[in-house]
């Protein structure tokens, strides 16, 4: 799971990490857990058994994913933090109906973010009229949290195994065809990175990410940020 963030040089490290945290656990975790839970709906009980169900982030931290790299990330400039959490569990074989299960559990992961953006998007608009000490720190965490989701969502549906868009578009593919594209699974880590490092992911990901932005605060009555 990947995380990319807008700047935030304005802030110090410690107020890095207190708005930050909790919008950035909240979201790798949900999106774990999310694919454990539709799963077992389809019959694959891997995820429970191995204790993986849970929104505890003992059971989720990845030591480098989930903490040594974002931290990294926070003290470097640049404005970005990139990482992930431990991937849950699936089998695919215990499902009835594989391929298209599978593709309906991977999409479970970036629906799950899209649910949490509006969510963080209600907290928002609350949590701005609050004339309190709290309210807008708050507010600024209830805005991290929204944007995080909506990146996440969108950059894990990209068609781009072993993102969740990646399982997806094999589960649509005939068979022969979803299986080429499975071939380039190990490779797509450094897929994502050549995009970032040249631009292109920008590029095609962030007016995908500013329309829905626009669009969750419109519904919910935020604004425009």
């Amino acid at each position: 799971m990947s995380v990319i963030l807008p700047p935030m040089n304005q802030y110090s490290l410690v107020q890095k990490i207190a708005i930050y945290l909790l919008p950035i656990l909240s979201a790798i975790i949900v999106h774990e857990v999310a694919h454990g839970w539709v799963a077992e709906k389809f019959g694959d009980k891997t995820a429970r058994l191995a204790g993986r169900l849970t929104l505890n982030p003992i059971s989720h931290i990845d030591p480098l994913g989930t903490i040594a790299l974002p931290l990294l990330c926070l003290l470097l400039p640049g404005g970005f933090i990139f990482g992930w959490a431990k991937p849950v569990p699936v089998d695919a074989r215990n499902m009835r109906h594989p391929r298209m299960d599978m593709g309906i559990v991977a999409a479970a992961g970036p629906l799950s973010n899209l649910l949490m953006a509006f969510g963080w998007a209600l907290l928002a608009r609350y949590a701005g009229g609050l004339n309190t000490w709290f309210g807008t720190p708050l507010s600024f965490m209830a805005i991290a949290g929204m944007e995080i989701n909506v990146m996440l969502g969108v950059l894990n549906l990209l068609p781009i195994p072993p993102l969740d868009g990646g399982r997806v578009l094999m589960s649509l593919l005939p068979p022969r065809m979803g299986w080429q594209l499975h071939r380039i699974e190990p490779f797509g880590f450094f897929i994502l990175i050549l995009l970032m490092v040249t631009n292109v992911l920008s590029m095609i990901l962030m007016p995908i990410i500013v329309g829905l932005l626009q669009f969750i605060t419109s519904v919910v009555g935020l604004g425009m940020l």
